[in-house]
């Protein structure tokens, strides 16, 4: 009894961290252009088996420039594909729905809540590049 008790506790003294482990950083910046490094720091580390290492092909499968909106604690709200690609509509669905499953992102607690920009760079097998932390074109 003893042994089961000692073991929920730890479970129970355990459970907030791992769950806190799991929220996002709160965000410092104080303007949207700002927010966008914390917002693809927070992609890149989200989908770290998807980003596309060094340098991108001279040729890109596909360019989108999305839009997101976030509330002050970092959900986001609303998704408006500003760019999309007209010969690859797979890859406009797909982002979307990646920057919807990243949620929440950094709260931007010193905006309450934000809108920003970033292009995805995608290449033909999937991987990407968010412009924001490209490593550049060959």
């Amino acid at each position: 009894m003893r042994l089961l008790s000692a073991l929920t506790l730890a479970a129970a003294l355990a459970a907030p961290a791992l769950h806190a482990q799991t929220l996002p950083v709160a965000s410092q910046a104080t303007d949207a252009k700002a927010y966008r490094v914390d917002g693809a720091r927070h992609i890149y580390a989200k989908y770290a088996d998807r980003i596309y290492k060094g340098k991108l092909p001279p040729l890109i499968h596909a360019i989108v420039i999305a839009e997101v909106e976030l509330d002050a604690q970092g959900n986001v709200r609303n998704v408006q594909m500003v760019r999309v690609p007209s010969h690859a509509p797979d890859v406009v669905v797909r982002v979307r729905e990646m920057i919807r499953q990243a949620s929440p992102l950094p709260a931007p607690t010193r905006l309450g809540g934000t809108r920003y920009l970033d292009v995805w760079l995608v290449d033909k097998s999937g991987r990407f590049q968010l412009d924001t932390l490209t490593e550049g074109q060959l």
